[in-house]
């Protein structure tokens, strides 16, 4: 990855004012010193996003979301920092340092960079035949599975020729030379024949990358040729087990979740219907790689495939994936249509929607067809279906969620919650362990209460910090960067410091720049916009900072002790101290106003 320095970083960022490079993906409306719009990130009808440009920051309120320019075009684009840095430079006109790569690594970005051009000039290519004599034949097949003009258009559908290097010729007269065209997975080459084209009379179907960059291509052959679809072959910008057909448009989406299909036709049909929220997986099973690149868009997933028994079977392999990389699971049921494509054609979108809302917990479903292979009319295939269910229900480690499960079953299957919660347990207690299955991000864990309680007490009081600087010469009296436990506001705090030091204020979209992982950006953005409320309270703002204050100090002195060696005499006398100020502390008054403390004793 680039590293850009501070300075270069703070150049590009103050040339892309914020509320500029938003209005560009968001429509903004000003009240007062903000401007607000519905958020791009979420769902919503009554606007929660605000851009602040006197601090450079974007926050929602509704989901949380924000950050500076960098995070925005971070998590709209699906950017790296470096990324963001870089699009960020060329709109506004900044001149980056070169970067330091070896040879090596220089030839094979150039050659990346070439097989997309290659690529986007056979996507041209390809979507020009279709509209032209030859391929009449292909737009007869788009036409005749229900696809509009405009549909064709936004998927930038296509044709190859019915001879085995038109492609080749062309590419070959736009200057490409041998090497490249067959490293971009376009043309193949034989002693007899020479150059060919990989792909040849039938329907493309380009695909594209979440920035909607051609990165290889699906065909479907017209006739009775085989292999029936035909998919690129992996190149240096092609990966199959972490690409997602109509992610490109998919990313984008207010709809909840994503819906998670089989084929291009699939997904191009549930688009053409308003649901946009439609990816698939290239001709190859789902892998533990699309689905982090499901998670990075969305934190529910529904599954759509065929209903037929591969598609059953493939449900089933996907589930545990999906679970594995933390995202819900729902599977839609087709019935008694084969999939999305044909349900869409007979019942239209108001039904299927309707089999959205209807849709099956994954797991629910994964015991539904395990009920399919035992016979539940007779005692001993009922007691193996039972004790399989058991070992299933021992994969969740928290006992609220598995009891939530033992209670959907037990209610579906008539065996009774506490009969099923003693098999569950006795399975366990026998040592049998089933594949284990990823915990909920909502399962919270009742011993990082405490930890959870402290770390928000750190974030007040950096809030605090933020909203008026009145109060470092009050905090900074107790509180240095090192009393923040919290690695991530220890570093913000060190900079708020220097800042507030060297200046006397503090520069918020600055910070946030500090923080390429765009977690972290986001937590620190939330200590920006917080919702202050009691900040001019007097007297009981001023008693809250006292003790928010006091336990952030208390929680400093108690880390360092235990993990203090017992031969430190100077660390234990330095704590000592640090218990008598906090002593003292607890009988002084704070005064905001004067900017010191007053003894009231």
């Amino acid at each position: 990855m680039p590293f850009y320095s501070e300075d270069v970083i703070e150049e590009v960022r103050s040339k892309n004012p914020i509320v500029d490079v938003i209005s560009g993906y968001v429509r903004l409306q000003k009240k007062g010193s903000a401007y607000f719009g519905l958020c791009p990130f979420h769902g919503e009808k009554t606007p929660s996003f605000s851009v602040a440009p006197a601090k450079e920051m974007y926050y929602c309120f509704g989901c949380g979301a924000g950050g500076n320019v960098f995070t925005f075009l971070m998590e709209y684009e699906n950017f790296s920092f470096a990324e963001a840095v870089q699009a960020l430079a060329e709109r506004a006109g900044v001149r980056l340092p070169s970067q330091e790569s070896s040879p090596q690594k220089k030839r094979e970005a150039d050659e990346r960079q070439q097989i997309l051009e290659v690529n986007k000039a056979a996507a041209k290519y390809y979507y020009a035949l279709l509209r032209g004599e030859h391929g009449k034949q292909a737009l007869a097949y788009f036409r005749g599975r229900g696809l509009s003009d405009g549909t064709m258009r936004q998927f930038g559908l296509g044709c190859s020729d019915k001879y085995g290097d038109d492609l080749y010729r062309y590419l070959k007269k736009l200057g490409y030379r041998d090497e490249l065209l067959k490293n971009s997975g376009l043309i193949s080459y034989d002693e007899r024949r020479g150059g060919h084209d990989k792909f040849w009379n039938r329907a493309m179907f380009p695909i594209m990358d979440a920035r909607g960059k051609v990165i290889g291509f699906g065909g479907r052959v017209m006739g009775d040729g085989e292999p029936k679809y035909l998919n690129s072959p992996e190149t240096k910008v092609f990966d199959k087990s972490r690409s997602l057909y109509g992610l490109h448009i998919a990313r984008t989406t207010k709809q909840p979740g994503l819906l998670l299909c089989e084929g291009y036709m699939d997904v191009i049909a549930l688009h053409q219907a308003g649901l946009d929220n439609a990816v698939a997986s290239l001709g190859t099973s789902l892998t533990q790689g699309h689905a982090n690149l499901l998670k990075r868009y969305a934190k529910e997933v529904y599954l759509t495939y065929d209903s037929d028994g591969a598609g059953v079977k493939a449900a089933l392999r996907a589930i545990p994936i999906l679970k594995e990389a933390g995202l819900s699971v729902k599977v839609i049921d087709l019935l008694p249509y084969k999939d999305p494509d044909e349900f869409m054609k007979a019942l239209g979108a108001d039904a299927y929607r309707e089999r959205i809302l209807r849709a099956e917990n994954g797991f629910l479903f994964e015991i539904r067809m395990l009920e399919r292979e035992h016979d539940l009319s007779d005692p001993e295939g009922k007691t193996a279906f039972y004790n399989e269910v058991a070992k299933r229900l021992l994969g969740f480690s928290e006992e609220l969620e598995r009891d939530n499960y033992i209670e959907a079953i037990a209610k579906r299957y008539q065996i009774g919650f506490t009969n099923l919660r003693k098999l569950v347990f006795s399975m366990g207690a026998k040592g049998v362990r089933p594949e284990p299955v990823k915990k909920r991000a909502h399962a919270k864990q009742e011993g990082k209460k405490k930890e959870d309680g402290m770390k928000q007490s750190q974030k007040l009081l950096l809030t605090w910090l933020i909203e008026d600087v009145r109060l470092f010469s009050v905090v900074g009296a107790y509180i240095t960067p090192e009393d923040f436990t919290e690695e991530l506001y220890r570093k913000a705090a060190g900079i708020l410091f220097q800042q507030q030091e060297e200046t006397g204020e503090v520069n918020p979209a600055k910070i946030v720049s500090l923080f390429e992982e765009e977690e972290g950006q986001r937590e620190i953005a939330s200590l920006f916009h917080a919702k202050i409320r009691g900040m001019e309270a007097g007297g009981e703002f001023e008693k809250a900072l006292k003790e928010t204050i006091i336990r952030v100090k208390q929680n400093s002195v108690n880390e360092r002790l235990a993990h203090l060696d017992p031969t430190d005499l100077a660390g234990m006398q330095r704590i000592a101290e640090e218990k008598r100020t906090l002593e003292q502390l607890e009988k002084l008054h704070i005064s905001i106003e004067k900017g010191q403390n007053s003894n009231e004793l």
